[in-house]
Formats: structure tokens, sequence, C-alpha cells
């Protein structure tokens, strides 16, 4: 199976109306869909006839995938192919937009995919090889999918280290799972990621918890009621549904919105989450027209994350989510405003500063991991600083035996060398920043290249808040 995948991105690299990694990652994505929707329905078919039912298919006869791929039994042509593919097939899935259906639905699925992408394989050789290869991939097989879930994982790899730039950060799983482990997630809890990059945190959840007893009933539960996100781009949504589907969550719960639009002013109890796992994107800034979704306006990304994952968490549930440090140790405006909400309103009682690094390549930042539950205020805060005795490199990244016994360090809240607790009324300014007392002096020196790419994140710091300055000036 890697050896077809791999054929179908060199075949799609000499393709005209492909450009990197992305482009290809996109087009096999659509084809793969397709067919997983046929198997899909052969499958939900199949099992209406064991019921002595029939079953009602999503798309007309003409439009299933073995009906135009068969040409024995087609009057398609090869010739014809991409005329009917630009011409009929997308134009009717784009169709699906006119019906109204519950987002939970495969057929809303569809229109969310096509609505946003077009076909960009611009030879109908190039079309016809990869539909024939992608054709005897079976998604009914369990082991096939498994295999081509970290096929596909790979193709994701490849397009952040072509694109990371201009895209959120990649999010290293070990970190990811550490969190999870410490949230312990179970079923018919539901699960949010507000600010998803490729649904990482939903699948890693989904693996936690389906290694649980559960009955039929909740393993539909887990796999179509369990995990929400949202997707404000067209390009990347049909990436992550392909994602999510490959490895188990066969009908996710996915918006096409942009996550800072809603007015968290208007939320209620009945549309919150169990669960609100995130690492949001920092260092943007937002428009006037955005900060007016909040109570506290202020242009930093990260800080309307923080407030709309706060809002949207039911009572007496959980939340962790990644924060550059910057959010711990800036006491100005809406940053202290909202801390003072975290602390007041909800019980922060963890704080896991991750090394120096643990982003590379794509980001220099140094951040944390803060755990908070909606409950009685914050009485102190458990502190731990991870020290690996080593720097981070690209090529030697932070690992999950790295950090595997941090989530029962932070249920057991022990105090150790590198772990402390803050009582909430020693914390002044509400300034956050974990500052270890057992450590006597710094670090050994760092690098000149590290203090300069520390200089320029504290130049982007400073910028940013000398325009919130300017704002309340004018």
């Amino acid at each position: 199976m890697k050896q077809k995948i791999a054929r179908i991105t060199d075949i799609l690299r000499r393709d005209d109306g492909i450009s990197g990694a992305m482009h290809y990652t996109e087009q096999i994505s659509w084809i793969l869909f397709l067919k997983f929707l046929d198997d899909y329905e052969q499958r939900e078919s199949d099992n209406a006839l064991l019921d002595w039912k029939v079953y009602k298919y999503l798309l007309e006869e003409k439009y299933r995938w073995k009906n135009w791929i068969n040409l024995q039994n087609s009057r398609i042509t090869w010739d014809d192919l991409k005329d009917f593919v630009n011409k009929e097939l997308f134009p009717y899935l784009k169709w699906f937009r006119n019906i109204n259906e519950d987002y939970h639905s495969i057929k809303y699925k569809v229109w969310e995919i096509f609505h946003f992408i077009d076909n960009r394989i611009e030879s109908w050789h190039t079309l016809r090889e990869i539909v024939d290869i992608i054709d005897n991939l079976n998604f009914q097989k369990q082991e096939d999918l498994f295999e081509l879930s970290h096929i596909y994982e790979d193709l994701l790899q490849g397009m952040w280290n072509d694109w990371w730039n201009s895209w959120e950060f990649y999010t290293p799983r070990s970190i990811i799972k550490i969190m999870i482990d410490s949230v312990d997630p179970q079923i018919w809890q539901t699960i949010y990621d507000p600010a998803t990059w490729s649904c990482w945190f939903l699948i890693e959840a989904y693996n936690h918890i389906n290694t649980q007893d559960k009955t039929d009933k909740q393993l539909e539960f887990l796999k179509k009621e369990t995990f929400f996100w949202n997707e404000k781009t067209g390009l990347a949504y049909i990436m992550w549904v392909m994602n999510l589907i490959l490895h188990g969550i066969s009908n996710p719960n996915i918006n096409k919105k942009n996550t800072l639009t809603q007015d968290i002013r208007q939320v209620q109890e009945k549309d919150r989450f169990d669960i609100i796992l995130a690492n949001p994107p920092f260092g943007w800034k937002e428009k006037d027209v955005i900060q007016q979704n909040f109570p506290f306006k202020t242009t930093a990304t990260e800080m309307l994350f923080l407030q709309h994952i706060m809002k949207n968490l039911k009572l007496w549930w959980k939340s962790s989510i990644i924060i550059p440090e910057w959010v711990l140790f800036n006491t100005w405006n809406a940053f202290q405003d909202i801390k003072k909400e975290l602390l007041e309103n909800f019980n922060l009682h963890s704080i896991i500063s991750l090394p120096a690094w643990v982003f590379l390549p794509y980001s220099w930042v140094k951040t944390n991991v803060i755990f908070f539950n909606r409950e009685w205020k914050t009485s102190d805060i458990w502190y731990y600083e991870i020290d690996l005795g080593r720097t981070l490199t690209k090529n030697k990244p932070i690992t999950y035996d790295d950090i595997k016994h941090i989530p029962e360090m932070l249920h057991k809240r022990e105090v150790w060398p590198n772990s402390w607790i803050v009582k909430v009324e020693d914390i002044k300014d509400y300034d956050l920043s974990a500052k270890n007392p057992n450590k006597a002096k710094e670090k050994a020196l760092r690098t000149p290249k590290e203090i300069f790419e520390e200089l320029k994140e504290n130049d982007k710091i400073i910028n940013s808040l000398l325009s919130e300055l300017n704002m309340i000036l004018k």
C-alpha cells in the first residue's frame, strides 16, 4: 500500500495542475474520500439487507464510485473522464449545499468538502492512473485502514514540511498524549478542539477511549457523537476529515467556520463540552470585528482562544491547552483580566513548563501546558518544569518516554526539585510564570543563534503590546 501511495504522489508531482505537497495531499484526499464513501454505502446496504430493509443511497447511481470507475458498464470513456469529473461530478457534489441537512450527517460532510475544493489534476492520464490505484484499496478491511492511516500521516508530515511558514504549528504527539493521559477522557464524554490543525488531539483521545470496554451503542456514540471541531479553510477541511476517517472516527462533527466568529456571550450550558483540548495559534492579530465577540478585547489570538475555551467548557469539566510563555507573565490589560477570570472562576490546578525548542523546526517560542477545571476558584497551582538534561533539536525531538511520568505526578501533585506549588494569594499582578524556587541559578549560556531567535520573538510581542496600547490611547 505504501508503494501505491508513493506511486500516486509521484504521478501527481508531474501534473501541471499540482504545485507542492499541499496540492497533492488535497487531491489524494478527495479521491480517497469518494472511494471511502462508496465502501461505506456498500457496507450500509449490506447491513440493511440483513435486516430485510432497503438502504437509500446518498449519491445517485450515476455518481457512485463503481459506476463511473467501471468503464465497461458506463458510457464514460477515459477521454471523457476529466470532463465528467469537472463538469458533472463536482457540480453535483457541490449541489449538496442546497440540502438542509444536519451537520452530523455524511451528506453534510460531502457538501462541506466539495463546496470548497476543485479538481486540480490537469491530465486525464494522471487522473486515470490514480483512480485505478485507489480503486484497489479496501476501506472495509481494518488492516488496510490501519496501514493507510500511517501512510496518510506521512503525507501530512510532508505537507507541514513544505508549508509550515503559513500554517499553525505541528504539536508533537508525545505532548498531546500526556495531555490526554492527564485529563483521562471516558466514553459518553464530548471532546472539543477549537483550534485543530490535523485532529491529533481528537485521534489520540479516540485511541485512549477505544481501549476501554464498551457496548455497541457506546462505540456508535464514540464514533459519531464524541468529537467536535471547527475548520475555517476548505483546503484543510477534507484532509482532516480523511485523517479522522482513516483513524476510525467515521463521522466526526465538524463545523466549517472560524472559531473566533462565535459570540461567546451567547453560549449556553447545553452547547458546552466535557473536555476541551487545544494548541491555539499564537502570535497572530485579530481585527476589531472578531474582538467584539469577547468580553475582554485584545488583538492577541491566543487570548481570544483562551476566552473561547473557558466559555465553552461545561460546569465541573476539564481542559488542557498549550499557551506561549508570554501569556503567563504578561500583566497588561486584557491579559490580566482574562487570567483573573481564570483564577477566580476556574480551578487552574497545574502548569507544565515545556522545554525550549519543543516545536522545532516550526517555532522557537517557549510554551507551557495549562490544566484547569470549571469548578470552584483556584486555591493553588502545581508547577512542573520539564528538564530533559539535553537540548532539543529537529532530529532529536521530545519523546513520549521522556515525559510519560507526568500524568501520574500531576495527579499526585508531588513536590520535587523540578516541581513546586504556589498558593494563589502569593501570585502578584496575575503573573503566573513558572519560576522554579528550587533553582538557584540560570542554566548555561545560550548560543548566539538561540539568543537571536528569542530576540525576534520578543520583538513580535513588543509590537503587539504597542499596538494594543496605541488602540487604548486612541
